[in-house]
């Protein structure tokens, strides 16, 4: 089960790394806008809920990738040594 949640987390935080890398240096943090409403929070508040909004949405892309992986590995029949 570690080794399954490792291969889910690792590569999502490296994903989510890049991502908020690539987000933060085209949005700046204090100029934006939700409801209509200008964000009153500090930069590394933004970019530490950025990161993990990006990682939990990369670790289900990893997660659904591990499912899947399993679902066509339990489908092969059992090959004969």
């Amino acid at each position: 089960m570690l080794k399954k949640m490792m291969w889910i987390l690792w590569p999502s935080f490296i994903a989510a790394g890049i991502g908020v890398g690539i987000v933060f240096t085209l949005v700046d943090p204090t100029e934006l806008v939700v409801h209509g409403d200008h964000v009153h929070v500090s930069r590394t508040t933004v970019y530490s809920l950025g990161f993990f909004v990006l990682w939990a949405i990369t670790s289900l892309a990893s997660a659904m990738s591990c499912f899947l992986a399993a679902a066509t590995d339990a489908r092969k029949p059992p090959q004969r040594s």
